[in-house]
Protein backbone atom coordinates (compact mmCIF):
# COMPACT_ATOMS: atom_id res chain seq x y z
CA UNK A 1 0.00 0.00 0.00
CA UNK A 2 2.80 2.02 0.89
CA UNK A 3 3.50 1.96 -3.33
CA UNK A 4 0.29 3.23 -4.35
CA UNK A 5 0.45 5.92 -1.61
CA UNK A 6 3.88 7.40 -2.97
CA UNK A 7 2.14 7.26 -6.82
CA UNK A 8 -0.73 9.41 -5.51
CA UNK A 9 1.57 11.72 -3.86
CA UNK A 10 4.24 12.02 -6.91
CA UNK A 11 0.87 12.30 -9.13
CA UNK A 12 -1.20 15.12 -6.99
CA UNK A 13 2.80 16.98 -7.38
CA UNK A 14 2.63 16.91 -10.71
CA UNK A 15 -0.97 17.79 -11.41
CA UNK A 16 -2.36 21.45 -11.40
CA UNK A 17 -6.12 20.33 -13.02
CA UNK A 18 -7.45 17.77 -9.93
CA UNK A 19 -11.24 17.19 -9.62
CA UNK A 20 -12.01 15.36 -6.62
CA UNK A 21 -15.67 13.08 -6.69
CA UNK A 22 -16.27 11.79 -3.77
CA UNK A 23 -19.65 10.13 -1.75
CA UNK A 24 -20.91 9.49 2.45
CA UNK A 25 -17.57 7.51 2.98
CA UNK A 26 -15.74 11.01 3.06
CA UNK A 27 -17.72 12.29 6.21
CA UNK A 28 -18.25 9.11 8.07
CA UNK A 29 -14.95 10.30 9.36
CA UNK A 30 -16.92 12.99 10.31
CA UNK A 31 -19.51 10.74 12.46
CA UNK A 32 -22.02 10.77 9.70
CA UNK A 33 -23.86 7.65 8.75
CA UNK A 34 -23.32 5.99 5.01
CA UNK A 35 -26.61 5.24 3.11
CA UNK A 36 -25.75 1.54 1.70
CA UNK A 37 -23.57 -0.33 3.83
CA UNK A 38 -24.72 -2.82 6.28
CA UNK A 39 -24.96 -0.23 8.91
CA UNK A 40 -26.12 2.38 6.89
CA UNK A 41 -29.48 4.57 6.91
CA UNK A 42 -30.92 2.03 4.15
CA UNK A 43 -29.90 -0.86 6.10
CA UNK A 44 -33.21 -1.09 7.94
CA UNK A 45 -36.88 0.04 7.99
CA UNK A 46 -37.57 3.15 9.64
CA UNK A 47 -39.75 3.70 12.95
CA UNK A 48 -42.48 4.53 10.75
CA UNK A 49 -43.15 1.41 9.03
CA UNK A 50 -41.64 2.51 5.72
CA UNK A 51 -38.52 2.09 3.61
CA UNK A 52 -36.16 5.23 4.04
CA UNK A 53 -36.13 5.40 0.31
CA UNK A 54 -39.87 5.64 0.87
CA UNK A 55 -39.77 8.02 2.80
CA UNK A 56 -37.15 10.13 1.36
CA UNK A 57 -38.68 10.28 -2.05
CA UNK A 58 -40.61 13.44 -4.16
CA UNK A 59 -44.51 11.58 -3.83
CA UNK A 60 -44.23 10.46 -0.11
CA UNK A 61 -42.84 14.18 0.71
CA UNK A 62 -46.46 15.51 -0.90
CA UNK A 63 -48.58 12.80 0.68
CA UNK A 64 -47.04 12.20 4.24
CA UNK A 65 -45.05 15.30 4.79
CA UNK A 66 -45.42 14.80 9.11
CA UNK A 67 -43.46 11.49 8.75
CA UNK A 68 -41.17 13.16 6.03
CA UNK A 69 -39.72 15.99 8.10
CA UNK A 70 -39.87 13.89 11.52
CA UNK A 71 -37.53 11.38 9.93
CA UNK A 72 -35.32 14.12 7.98
CA UNK A 73 -34.89 16.14 10.79
CA UNK A 74 -34.21 12.69 13.13
CA UNK A 75 -32.13 10.80 10.61
CA UNK A 76 -30.00 13.20 8.46
CA UNK A 77 -29.11 15.77 10.44
CA UNK A 78 -25.93 16.40 11.97
CA UNK A 79 -25.31 20.01 12.81
CA UNK A 80 -22.32 19.82 14.78
CA UNK A 81 -19.85 17.45 12.81
CA UNK A 82 -16.90 18.47 11.64
CA UNK A 83 -14.66 18.47 8.62
CA UNK A 84 -12.32 15.28 8.87
CA UNK A 85 -8.95 15.19 7.20
CA UNK A 86 -10.15 14.61 3.69
CA UNK A 87 -11.98 17.59 3.72
CA UNK A 88 -9.17 19.84 4.98
CA UNK A 89 -6.74 18.18 2.27
CA UNK A 90 -9.34 19.30 -0.60
CA UNK A 91 -9.21 22.73 0.85
CA UNK A 92 -5.90 23.07 1.15
CA UNK A 93 -5.27 21.70 -2.50
CA UNK A 94 -7.87 24.39 -3.88
CA UNK A 95 -6.15 26.80 -1.98
CA UNK A 96 -3.04 25.61 -3.51
CA UNK A 97 -4.62 26.05 -7.11
CA UNK A 98 -4.37 22.24 -8.13
CA UNK A 99 -7.84 21.42 -7.41
CA UNK A 100 -10.39 22.75 -9.47
CA UNK A 101 -13.50 21.26 -7.75
CA UNK A 102 -15.11 19.13 -5.24
CA UNK A 103 -18.08 16.98 -6.73
CA UNK A 104 -19.83 15.65 -3.41
CA UNK A 105 -23.00 13.32 -3.61
CA UNK A 106 -23.29 14.03 -0.17
CA UNK A 107 -25.72 16.49 1.02
CA UNK A 108 -23.62 18.05 4.24
CA UNK A 109 -21.54 21.13 4.25
CA UNK A 110 -18.21 20.31 5.57
CA UNK A 111 -16.96 21.05 2.35
CA UNK A 112 -17.79 23.87 2.90
CA UNK A 113 -16.91 24.31 6.30
CA UNK A 114 -12.88 23.14 5.46
CA UNK A 115 -12.59 26.00 3.45
CA UNK A 116 -13.87 24.83 -0.42
CA UNK A 117 -14.83 27.26 -2.70
CA UNK A 118 -16.01 25.44 -5.35
CA UNK A 119 -18.46 22.95 -4.62
CA UNK A 120 -20.76 21.18 -6.96
CA UNK A 121 -23.70 19.18 -4.47
CA UNK A 122 -24.68 17.21 -6.95
CA UNK A 123 -27.71 15.93 -4.79
CA UNK A 124 -28.29 19.24 -3.16
CA UNK A 125 -28.17 20.44 0.74
CA UNK A 126 -29.86 20.18 3.79
CA UNK A 127 -27.80 23.61 4.59
CA UNK A 128 -30.56 25.59 1.79
CA UNK A 129 -34.04 25.33 2.52
CA UNK A 130 -36.86 27.47 0.49
CA UNK A 131 -40.70 27.61 0.60
CA UNK A 132 -42.22 25.48 -2.20
CA UNK A 133 -44.73 28.35 -2.50
CA UNK A 134 -43.13 31.63 -2.47
CA UNK A 135 -39.75 30.17 -2.54
CA UNK A 136 -37.90 32.34 0.06
CA UNK A 137 -34.92 30.82 1.23
CA UNK A 138 -33.93 29.58 5.00
CA UNK A 139 -31.04 28.27 6.61
CA UNK A 140 -30.67 25.08 8.74
CA UNK A 141 -31.27 26.80 12.17
CA UNK A 142 -34.81 28.05 10.81
CA UNK A 143 -36.13 24.41 10.16
CA UNK A 144 -34.40 22.92 13.31
CA UNK A 145 -36.89 24.79 15.74
CA UNK A 146 -39.00 21.98 15.70
CA UNK A 147 -39.69 18.32 14.68
CA UNK A 148 -42.37 19.00 12.59
CA UNK A 149 -43.58 20.50 9.25
CA UNK A 150 -41.90 23.74 8.97
CA UNK A 151 -43.65 26.47 7.74
CA UNK A 152 -42.32 29.74 6.09
CA UNK A 153 -43.10 32.89 7.65
CA UNK A 154 -43.72 35.26 4.67
CA UNK A 155 -46.50 32.89 3.28
CA UNK A 156 -47.05 29.55 5.44
CA UNK A 157 -45.51 27.14 2.74
CA UNK A 158 -44.31 24.38 3.05
CA UNK A 159 -39.99 25.16 3.60
CA UNK A 160 -38.30 21.88 2.51
CA UNK A 161 -34.26 21.06 2.20
CA UNK A 162 -33.02 21.74 -1.07
CA UNK A 163 -32.03 17.94 -1.55
CA UNK A 164 -32.78 15.66 -4.56
CA UNK A 165 -35.19 13.24 -3.56
CA UNK A 166 -36.08 10.03 -5.40
CA UNK A 167 -38.57 10.92 -7.98
CA UNK A 168 -36.71 13.88 -8.87
CA UNK A 169 -34.43 14.89 -11.48
CA UNK A 170 -30.48 15.82 -10.90
CA UNK A 171 -29.93 19.80 -11.60
CA UNK A 172 -28.72 19.95 -14.96
CA UNK A 173 -26.32 23.02 -14.30
CA UNK A 174 -24.69 21.13 -11.58
CA UNK A 175 -24.49 18.46 -14.16
CA UNK A 176 -23.32 20.49 -17.24
CA UNK A 177 -20.62 21.76 -14.93
CA UNK A 178 -19.72 18.82 -13.45
CA UNK A 179 -18.67 17.28 -17.17
CA UNK A 180 -16.79 20.04 -17.57
CA UNK A 181 -14.72 19.94 -14.98
CA UNK A 182 -14.13 16.18 -15.49
CA UNK A 183 -13.43 16.20 -18.87
CA UNK A 184 -10.54 19.03 -18.34
CA UNK A 185 -9.06 16.87 -15.19
CA UNK A 186 -5.61 15.97 -15.27
CA UNK A 187 -5.98 13.60 -12.19
CA UNK A 188 -9.11 12.92 -11.27
CA UNK A 189 -9.55 11.42 -7.41
CA UNK A 190 -12.41 9.36 -6.68
CA UNK A 191 -12.94 8.66 -2.80
CA UNK A 192 -15.56 7.08 -0.28
CA UNK A 193 -18.21 6.00 -3.02
CA UNK A 194 -19.64 2.63 -4.02
CA UNK A 195 -20.29 4.07 -7.35
CA UNK A 196 -23.84 2.61 -7.39
CA UNK A 197 -25.65 5.76 -7.52
CA UNK A 198 -27.00 7.09 -11.21
CA UNK A 199 -26.61 9.12 -12.61
CA UNK A 200 -24.22 10.64 -10.66
CA UNK A 201 -21.68 7.37 -10.70
CA UNK A 202 -21.75 7.97 -14.30
CA UNK A 203 -20.03 11.45 -14.58
CA UNK A 204 -16.96 10.10 -13.81
CA UNK A 205 -17.29 8.21 -17.40
CA UNK A 206 -16.52 11.57 -19.03
CA UNK A 207 -12.97 11.62 -17.06
CA UNK A 208 -10.41 11.62 -20.89
CA UNK A 209 -7.06 11.42 -18.75
CA UNK A 210 -5.31 8.84 -17.48
CA UNK A 211 -4.88 9.09 -14.21
CA UNK A 212 -7.86 7.85 -12.03
CA UNK A 213 -7.45 7.03 -8.54
CA UNK A 214 -10.14 5.01 -6.82
CA UNK A 215 -10.00 5.64 -2.74
CA UNK A 216 -12.89 3.07 -1.13
CA UNK A 217 -12.94 0.57 1.28
CA UNK A 218 -14.85 -1.94 -0.74
CA UNK A 219 -14.55 -2.78 -4.63
CA UNK A 220 -17.14 -0.74 -6.97
CA UNK A 221 -17.91 -1.37 -10.02
CA UNK A 222 -15.45 0.97 -11.71
CA UNK A 223 -12.40 -0.88 -10.04
CA UNK A 224 -11.26 -2.42 -13.46
CA UNK A 225 -11.57 1.22 -15.42
CA UNK A 226 -9.17 2.93 -11.97
CA UNK A 227 -5.66 3.81 -13.01
CA UNK A 228 -4.69 3.48 -9.05
CA UNK A 229 -6.99 1.85 -6.39
CA UNK A 230 -6.14 2.68 -2.59
CA UNK A 231 -8.55 0.30 -0.22
CA UNK A 232 -7.86 2.36 3.10
CA UNK A 233 -10.07 4.86 4.89
CA UNK A 234 -10.00 8.07 2.80
CA UNK A 235 -9.10 10.29 5.61
CA UNK A 236 -5.95 8.05 6.55
CA UNK A 237 -4.78 8.52 2.79
CA UNK A 238 -4.67 12.24 2.75
CA UNK A 239 -3.30 12.49 6.45
CA UNK A 240 -0.21 10.44 4.90
CA UNK A 241 0.56 11.63 1.22
CA UNK A 242 0.17 15.53 2.64
CA UNK A 243 1.96 15.06 5.91
CA UNK A 244 -0.84 16.41 8.12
Amino acid sequence: MKKELAVLKDWIQESENIVFFGGAGVSTESGLPDFRSETGIFSAISEYGYRPETILSHSFFLQNPQIFFQYYKKTLLYPDAQPNDCHKALAMLEQEGKLKAVITQNIDDLHQKAGSKTVLELHGTLYRNYCVKCKKEFPLEYVTKDEGITRCDACGGIVRPDVVLYEESLNQDTIAKSVEFISNADLLIVGGTSLNVYPAAGLINYYRGKKTVLINKSTTPYDNKASLIITRSIGEVFREILDF
